[in-house]
């Protein structure tokens, strides 16, 4: 029922400030168990003019497939990837899911401004207005995406090659003995966080861009390829 969800758990209905109301946010949460906390987590966020796409991991159980369907089928700004992946820790699907959100996003109505990524275990401690003003007062038209040439002891995450298993309940990553060619441009790789504030322009690079796809397919055999991917394009001169 979606007028007692919105009511019962006190979604805001409307922008709190003109600055958050000409600022519009886009959110990839990507999840795939605890439902109350990922309910919990878009109460905190959730914005009526930002927009948000929730990639839910493709081996889910289906009854929680179907409750955050009920969820979001009660927000216009709210939807769920049109492509799902079965995501691995570590593995490129995790990288993957993102980029699905991605493509959907740059399709929004809502003329967002930056995405920031999340997993259902996140939980902010700033408001809403609180980053919108981090992002103006020192990053505006820059991305967030902080890391380090790659360093000696990561070396084996793009060396050598990487497989996902996915079977009967279990998911992992592992190396196999194949030497991977180096980067695409010759590249130099830097390492980071997985987790983000982009800009949309940058999104839009990144999707379309002919080194940002190749990286890409380079980076599909990868261990823990989100760590590496943006930090990467976004060192990129220009």
């Amino acid at each position: 029922n979606c007028s007692m969800v919105l009511k019962t758990l006190h979604f805001i209905t409307r922008p709190l400030s003109d600055e958050e109301g000409n600022f519009s946010l886009a959110y990839i949460i990507t999840i795939h168990k605890e439902l109350e906390m990922f309910v919990k987590l878009l109460r905190a966020i959730y914005m009526p003019q930002n927009v948000y796409c929730i990639h839910v991991d493709e081996k889910s159980p289906k009854d929680y497939k179907a409750a955050v369907q009920n969820i979001v089928n009660c927000f216009e700004n709210i939807f769920i990837s049109s492509k799902r992946e079965s995501v691995v820790y570590a593995g490129f699907s995790r990288l993957q899911a993102d980029i699905n959100c991605m493509r959907d996003l740059v399709h929004s109505k809502i003329q967002w401004n930056y995405v920031i990524n999340l997993c259902g275990q996140d939980y902010p401690i700033k408001t809403n207005k609180d980053i919108i003003q981090y992002i103006k007062s020192k990053w505006n038209g820059k991305n967030m995406t902080p890391g380090v040439v790659q360093p000696l002891h990561m070396k084996h995450r793009t060396q050598v090659s990487y497989r996902e298993y996915v079977h009967s309940g279990m998911s992992y990553v592992y190396p196999t003995k194949n030497i991977k060619a180096k980067p695409p441009y010759n590249l130099t790789i830097y390492f980071g966080s997985a987790y983000y504030i982009l800009t949309k322009e940058f999104v839009e690079f990144t999707l379309t861009d002919a080194r940002a796809k190749d990286l890409l397919e380079w980076s599909r055999d990868t261990y823990s390829p989100d760590e590496h991917y943006w930090v990467t394009l976004n060192r990129l001169n220009g």
